[in-house]
């Protein structure tokens, strides 16, 4: 049986500003069905990259396509088949969240079922709520609910979890993973390791607008010890946010 294709492949990427390539010539293929991370410092060019995926800035050299469809030729089939958190997202005021949702719908001209959508992000009582008056975490997980409104092949995070205390980082793990055994494929960048280890099938170490590697985080550990690399042990059972977490319970605040 013949091999299946990426959903996302990426060949030569380049993105300059100021005469200074951001992204350098970066080249990787998504699988479809898993979760892709791309981890690296500020500056490493994770977000520039992200951006030319979803079609918000222009390729300046080299080739990209999603599910066949080459991101530079086309644009607005590109947007019409991917979902995407940004960073920071802003929502309409003196909108509740239903209404929101609807009207997200209507751009892609398609009908959404809002009641679910809601359900699967754990907002359902908040339905007739509005944006602003959400927490952090609520926020977050309403952001990725309107990005699944057009019901996305693959959708892009931007550092999902910056900002978001415990409970709530650990819930949107949990989304995050239930998204992905949905159907959907995943990119996503981050700086937390953690989040990159325990989501990612496999992930690219970005620094300087190169990709250093590519590999699964259990592949790419077990190549670092056999490298030679020690560091002193001292292996806990649990950790502080472990403890946090035990008292403070993992139900999602209102």
């Amino acid at each position: 049986m013949a091999e299946a294709k990426p959903i996302v492949a990426v060949e030569d990427l380049v993105k300059t500003y100021e005469g200074v390539n951001v992204v350098d010539g970066i080249s990787f293929t998504v699988n479809r069905g898993e979760i892709f991370g791309i981890l690296g410092p500020n500056g490493a060019g994770k977000t520039t990259t992200l951006e030319m995926l979803e079609a918000l800035r222009t390729i300046d050299a080299g080739t990209a396509s999603i599910d066949g469809i080459d991101v530079g030729r086309n644009p607005k089939k590109i947007k019409q088949i991917i979902g995407i958190q940004l960073q920071s997202t802003d929502f309409y005021n003196m909108l509740t969240l239903r209404e929101q949702l609807k009207m997200f719908a209507s751009l892609y001209g398609t009908k959404a079922d809002v009641g679910a959508l809601l359900a699967k992000v754990q907002l359902t009582e908040k339905s007739k709520t509005f944006v602003e008056k959400l927490s952090g975490g609520q926020k977050q997980r309403f952001a990725i609910a309107s990005t699944l409104v057009n019901n996305p092949r693959v959708l892009f995070l931007d550092e999902p979890t910056t900002g978001l205390d415990p409970q709530a980082r650990r819930n949107l793990w949990e989304l995050i993973q239930q998204i992905r055994d949905d159907g959907i494929t995943i990119v996503l960048t981050t700086h937390y390791m953690d989040e990159a280890e325990l989501l990612c099938d496999r992930l690219a170490i970005m620094d300087g607008g190169k990709i250093i590697t590519i590999d699964s985080p259990h592949h790419l550990i077990e190549q670092l010890l056999a490298r030679g690399f020690k560091k002193e042990q001292h292996v806990e059972q649990a950790n502080l946010e472990d403890v946090f977490i035990d008292l403070t319970g993992k139900a999602i605040r209102d």
